[in-house]
């Protein structure tokens, strides 16, 4: 499965952010402007009722914060690149979040959603790729470096 499918770059944005509520409501509200939620309350709502009962923080510095909902035609991946030491997420491993990819999409489509939690799990487990990304300074960039990992550039 291509992440770059779910990928848009003016779904990527690089946060200075201090907490891990202030980040999910920074990328809700830019998912919110970009006209992806049909219902940005609940969306919010999942999220956080998921980061309540067990942190998306999955270690190596990334959380992937992820709902499906009623109504949500289409999966989507936003991208947030924090700036600084990164914020406290609970991680599973104890490092400070740095990279965070927030998915959303239908309720009825259990199957793409894991193939794309899958596939980006994956994806991120690249050191290097992970560095790229710390280091990108553009949307596009990040954007491309998933599109070098999927076509082998």
């Amino acid at each position: 499965m291509k992440i770059t499918r779910y990928l848009d770059e003016h779904l990527v944005v690089f946060l200075r952010e201090n907490s891990r509520e202030k980040v999910i409501h920074r990328l809700v509200d830019l998912l919110s402007d970009e006209g992806k939620l049909s219902n940005k309350q609940q969306f919010l709502s999942a999220i956080l009722e998921r980061e309540n009962i067990v942190s998306t923080g999955i270690g190596i510095e990334v959380a992937i914060p992820h709902a499906k909902l009623p109504g949500q035609d289409t999966f989507f991946i936003a991208v947030g690149i924090l700036q600084g030491e990164g914020v406290d997420w609970q991680a599973i491993d104890g490092s400070l979040v740095r990279i965070v990819f927030m998915i959303g999409g239908p309720d009825n489509a259990q199957s793409e959603y894991l193939k794309i939690l899958s596939s980006l799990t994956q994806a991120i487990r690249d050191e290097k790729k992970r560095l790229k990304l710390l280091q990108s300074r553009t949307a596009k960039e990040v954007v491309d470096i998933f599109m070098e990992s999927e076509y082998g550039s």
